[in-house]
């Protein structure tokens, strides 16, 4: 492509002078659109927002053509988080690769590992056998990180428009959540919690009386976030009719989650085709057909304070079974063994450790056998997906029958959502590109991956 050759002045005119000095430009398309310019006859100004900009949730890049104030086109550039944590997947065992899918969108992890350890589960045969103590747990450890996630959202997004209180408020809350998972984990997030089989240790003894504490505080410090936006008229008029996207296009672009349930549509994976146990759970999955801003902040909401309701169900189940198992019966696949919270943090409780160590050696051998190498996963190939914060969440898993996956690839619902970026921001304001982007919530960890 022959670059674009300019004369100016010193004082930056343009000038057909020969004696002025010539500068000539280059790079990616640029020569095209100074082209489509001159052919029209037009003024074009693009702007970077990004890629290090605090409101795109991450390293993402957004080059919005504007006229004044008014956007006329927005294009989204990723790929700058590129972690290659999928790649690195195929060179771990089974179990070491949820260490490094909790990482991808490093707010909502544990649907992460949900979904890598419920595909590789569907695998070995085993979906059936997973105890229901386990899926108890993991629904918990699901719910609490959606509350957590869709604070993120709703915190972060206020703070972008200028609203500090809404994040400090949304925060605190969240705080809350990772109390409980802490506690029951012994991490506050890239927990590797979720292990194919089941879980990787019980809960300590009070946890489930402290979760029963702290849920009147998640529950008043959402009130609070409903009173200081969804009245506020500065808040409504920000957000009410901006970064609107309606259900055909929703649909076509494969947009999932809050984003798709703001346009009408109440698809939601834990009731169309639900896993862990979803189906025997009271919920409600909350709907608009506003298809803008506001209503997805408020659908976010309304998620929250039905998460608080299948977690107070979760404990209720977890008193009904105290003492079940967390983990698969199959020593050929349950790893860890056996864990446990000591004074002196997380690792192998004292009575495995007696029995590896001292009492039979087949044990030792085949615990030593299992740590390093893994447990093999027959050949084949399966599709898993989940109801993420975010929308729907899937991995595509493909074992050749070793200790390792030949292939692992997400969906992250984000990456989807980036395609309606054009769509939110397009005859808006440039300031309501930043609401566009907070209220699509995705993380550009997942994204890019």
């Amino acid at each position: 492509m022959s670059p674009q050759t300019f004369s100016t002045h010193a004082t930056g005119a343009f000038s057909s002078d020969e004696d002025a000095p010539e500068y000539t430009a280059y790079g990616q398309d640029w020569s095209e659109i100074s082209e489509e310019a001159k052919r029209l006859g037009q003024q074009r100004i693009v702007v970077n927002m990004g890629p290090q900009h605090p409101s795109t949730h991450g390293v993402l890049r957004v080059m919005l053509e504007i006229e004044g104030e008014t956007v006329t086109e927005a294009r989204a550039g990723i790929g700058f988080l590129h972690t290659g944590i999928e790649k690195n997947m195929e060179y771990r065992s089974w179990t070491q690769g949820v260490t490094f899918c909790t990482r991808m969108d490093y707010v909502q992890s544990m649907f992460q590992e949900v979904v890598y350890c419920l595909g590789i589960e569907k695998l070995l045969g085993i979906t059936d056998e997973i105890p229901e103590r386990a899926s108890v747990l993991r629904v918990l450890m699901m719910e609490l990180t959606r509350i957590g996630s869709h604070l993120v959202a709703i915190g972060t997004g206020g703070n972008e428009m200028g609203a500090t209180t809404v994040m400090t408020t949304a925060f605190i809350a969240r705080e809350d959540t990772f109390r409980i998972i802490e506690m029951i984990t012994g991490l506050r997030t890239n927990n590797a919690y979720i292990r194919p089989g089941g879980v990787a240790l019980d809960t300590p003894d009070g946890a489930v009386d402290y979760i029963r504490s702290l849920l009147p505080d998640i529950k008043m410090r959402l009130d609070q976030l409903a009173d200081l936006q969804l009245e506020n008229p500065i808040f409504k008029l920000r957000l009410k009719g901006i970064a609107n996207l309606n259900l055909s296009s929703a649909m076509s672009l494969g947009v999932t989650g809050p984003m798709l349930r703001s346009a009408g549509l109440p698809y939601d994976m834990r009731k169309t085709n639900p896993y862990c146990g979803y189906e025997t759970y009271d919920f409600q999955v909350p709907t608009s057909t506003d298809e803008d801003a506001y209503s997805r902040v408020v659908l976010r909401m309304e998620e929250c304070y039905e998460s608080l309701k299948l977690i107070e169900q979760c404990c209720e189940r977890l008193d009904a079974m105290e003492g079940q198992p967390v983990m698969v019966a199959d020593k050929k696949i349950a790893w860890p063994a056996q864990l446990a919270l000591g004074p002196d943090g997380q690792g192998n409780s004292l009575e495995h450790i007696r029995h590896i160590m001292g009492e039979s050696m087949e044990a030792l051998i085949h615990h030593f056998k299992l740590v390093t190498e893994g447990f093999p996963v027959p050949a084949g190939q399966v599709y898993q997906q989940i109801e993420s914060p975010k929308g729907v969440l899937g991995v595509h898993l493909v074992s050749d029958g070793g200790t390792k996956p030949w292939r692992a690839h997400f969906r992250d619902p984000g990456f989807n959502h980036l395609q309606a970026l054009s769509i939110l921001c397009q005859g808006g304001q440039v300031a309501d590109v930043v609401v566009a982007i907070a209220t699509m919530d995705f993380v550009l960890g997942g994204v890019d991956r």
